[in-house]
This record gives structure tokens, sequence and C-alpha cells, in this order.
């Protein structure tokens, strides 16, 4: 594992830090290919590389375009999943799945999915989840949704 990833995960709480592992190594595990493991805004981060993807994101191109990142916050363990703020049909597909693996009520802002107890993290589902998107869909919809066009001249 990089060194800046273990140095996140060092730091997170002895109460959460076995499942953020755990959902970690789930979203490793189940990416799609040209998907790579990274740091993103400090959290450990599923991202398009720049080999893929040489112009990075908008908001800060020398940053790899980031897909999921995963943090673990005080009260709450936190996955953000850019292509379910971004892709109507997977968010569609991701809420009515949820209550097939758990019975906890989804707790979800736009991009964000918070665990408040980590035995309630549905694992199979983020493995699932990680399936359905490639990087070269991602790529096709982030061009399409966020990156600014190019003034003409």
């Amino acid at each position: 594992m990089d060194s800046k990833i273990e140095a996140y995960f060092e730091k997170v709480t002895p109460e959460q830090q076995e499942a953020t592992r755990q959902v970690w190594d789930i979203l490793v595990k189940h990416r799609m290919p040209g998907f790579e493991p990274g740091l993103s805004y400090g959290m450990p981060a599923i991202v398009v590389p720049h080999s893929l993807y040489p112009a990075g994101y908008h908001c800060k191109p020398e940053e790899p375009l980031p897909f999921v990142s995963l943090a673990a916050q005080k009260n709450f363990i936190a996955l953000y999943h850019m292509g379910i703020y971004a892709m109507p049909p997977l968010l569609d597909w991701f809420t009515e799945a949820y209550s097939q693996y758990s019975k906890q009520k989804l707790d979800m802002g736009k991009s964000c999915i918070r665990f408040k107890k980590p035995e309630h993290i549905p694992l199979g589902l983020i493995a699932e989840l990680m399936q359905k998107v490639s990087a070269e869909e991602w790529i096709s919809t982030y061009e399409r949704l966020y990156k600014p066009e190019k003034k003409k001249a």
C-alpha cells in the first residue's frame, strides 16, 4: 500500500480503523480497469490517473480525476462516489439495491454515503457498485457534465 494512504489509515480512530480498511480493500479489489488507488484531497481515493486522463481534475489539474474517495469522519465513515452524483440511473440502482443489503436507513447526500456504525456497511453492495462504471464511461460523463468548455476564439 502507498505510504501516504497507509499514513491516512494510521490516523483513523481504533473504532473505525478496521471497517475503513475493509471498505478500502473492497474499493481497490473491485475497481474497474483504468482506475488506480491514490490520494485525492488528502483522502484515500480511486482515481483516473494522469496516464489515462492527462488533463486531470478541472478544479485542480495537478490532481488526477477523482472517482471514489473514502474518509473516516468524527461520527461516521463516508464514501464519496462521484458516479452516483453524476449518473441518475446509477443513483436509482444504488438506492434500490441498498435495501437488499442493509436494514438501516440510507444516509446519503449528493455523492456522500455515510455509515455511522461499521457493522452496517454493506461491503457486498460497495463491491457491486465499483463494477458499475468503467474508467472510460466516467471520463465521458465527467467531460460532458463538468469539464468547462473551452472558449471559442
